[in-house]
């Protein structure tokens, strides 16, 4: 094992409580495809941690409460949506998706199949607080993640995967029907069970 892999897994501490605050990320490189499966082994217990992969580079990130917060109402907030737009859905969470020929592995904030179950996940989302680090884009472009979602600056940057590379895109080509500036509009509200009960009654009163 490399040494600074060896140094970066050594300084993973299992008493988290102090760092509810605070995001962390760390990096190591060259991390061969073996030892990052091998890190994934050790840390399957510990959902704490996020570990990306890309061509040699291994990231690990320690979500903060705030970070963790958000993702959460996303992901309840998508949920009411497809349950009253009665859209077939299955949620994967934060699943780690990796292809090894292609040497890209991520864990999403939240990750969504619409329609049917697949291997790999048709919608990820990724709540960013931090900038630097591996190029998210890149990582999902190797697994074929047809459409990535940051929530960065209180707003959402969707991206669609054409061809080999993705796409900025107004709206979702998933979810057409989704209006983002409503979600948006609810997961920035202070009081997370009023803006589920808000969103759920709009969505009513639109298919009533």
């Amino acid at each position: 094992m490399s040494g600074n892999l060896a140094e970066l897994i050594q300084s993973l501490e299992p008493e988290i409580s102090s760092k509810l605050e605070i995001e962390e990320r760390a990096n190591a490189r060259p991390v061969s495809w073996q030892q990052y499966e091998m890190l994934l082994l050790k840390l399957q217990d510990t959902a704490y941690y996020r570990v990306t992969y890309l061509n040699g580079v291994l990231e690990i990130v320690s979500p903060s409460r705030r970070h963790e917060g958000v993702k959460k109402r996303i992901a309840t907030l998508l949920e009411v949506y497809f349950e009253e737009t009665d859209t077939q859905y299955y949620p994967l969470g934060s699943t780690t998706l990796r292809q090894q020929e292609r040497l890209g592995g991520t864990e999403p904030d939240e990750s969504y199949c619409i329609g049917e179950e697949k291997t790999l996940p048709d919608l990820a989302i990724e709540v960013v607080f931090t900038s630097g680090g591996i190029d998210k884009l890149a990582v999902y472009q190797r697994l074929g993640i047809l459409e990535v979602w940051f929530w960065q600056k209180e707003r959402f940057s969707l991206y669609r995967l054409e061809g080999e590379s993705y796409k900025e895109i107004p709206h979702s080509e998933l979810l057409p029907d989704l209006d983002l500036t409503l979600l948006s509009e609810y997961v920035r509200h202070s009081n997370p069970l009023l803006a589920v009960k808000a969103f759920r009654q709009h969505l009513q009163g639109i298919i009533q």
